[in-house]
């Protein structure tokens, strides 16, 4: 088979378009290439919901950490500990046990029966912890940055006779993305790579479409050789946190294009410890 023809067949099987069946014989590298590329879809789509909608609440949770009542900055406070104080994979293992828990018919609210099923597969229960383990982490960053926005900003801003939202909106929130925007780079980048714990958590994967590092694995064993297909997924992730740093580059400059001189490029510090 050529390559061209892998790729048509392999290309896109992560999400169920292509050959059903896994190679059996044909263990070269533009297979291994291909199929754990395509497994890279499932990585990009964790990756990129976990950090759109981690980012909305993490905004939040940073916002009621610093409000006045005890109501909103308490379980934000627990909310970040419970999600930073504990390993992803055992937020995973409890996630899966207590979504299996829930009846199988659904539950009832209201007279209307929600279903719950779904919450066990891997695109809906691997995402929601991800969602809650990124939003704690960057609400703490966010809050960081808050507790930083300078006094001056703040009161230039009363001078200008702004008050609640409008303020919030015209310079605390923008001045607190400009101081977060390179530790936020960093989580984003962490978030990605995290993507591969997926895999060795509890969610099954649909059909044998698995993510980039279910497919390393599988050829690992296949030819017992686990140095050809996880240097192929490291190398894929290199290319990801590459263009990542390029993104968030561009944003970085955005967000700080009314300061005079050069701005400060983001630099990745990966954090090998969490």
């Amino acid at each position: 088979m050529s390559c061209d023809q892998t790729i048509i067949d392999y290309g896109l099987r992560s999400i169920g378009i292509g050959e059903r069946l896994l190679p059996r014989t044909e263990f070269d590298l533009c297979t291994q290439f291909t199929l754990i590329g395509s497994g890279m879809i499932w990585n990009l789509y964790f990756g990129i919901f976990a950090l759109l909608i981690g980012f909305f609440i993490a905004n939040a949770v940073a916002v009621a950490k610093t409000s006045d009542s005890i109501w909103l900055r308490k379980p934000a406070d627990w909310f970040i500990f419970i999600f930073r104080g504990s390993p992803l994979f055992i937020q995973f293992f409890l996630a899966y046990q207590l979504f299996v828990l829930l009846p199988r018919t659904g539950i009832e609210i209201l007279g209307i029966t929600v279903a719950t099923s779904w919450l066990t597969k891997a695109w809906a229960g691997a995402l929601i912890v991800l969602v809650l383990n990124t939003a704690a982490y960057s609400a703490q960053i966010f809050y960081g940055a808050l507790q930083s926005v300078p006094k001056g900003d703040l009161e230039a801003a009363d001078a200008f006779g702004m008050t609640g939202w409008k303020k919030f909106r015209r310079v605390v929130w923008p001045t607190m993305l400009r101081l977060a925007w390179p530790a936020y780079t960093n989580e984003a980048i962490f978030l990605f790579h995290a993507t591969t714990l997926v895999f060795f958590s509890s969610f099954p994967a649909f059909a044998q479409q698995g993510d980039a590092l279910y497919y390393a694995n599988f050829f690992a064993d296949k030819t017992f050789n686990p140095f050809i297909a996880y240097p192929i997924a490291a190398a894929y992730f290199i290319i990801l946190t590459l263009l990542l740093i390029s993104l968030f580059g561009v944003v970085n400059r955005r967000l700080n294009r009314h300061l005079p001189g050069t701005v400060r490029r983001i630099r990745y510090r990966p954090q090998l410890i969490r």
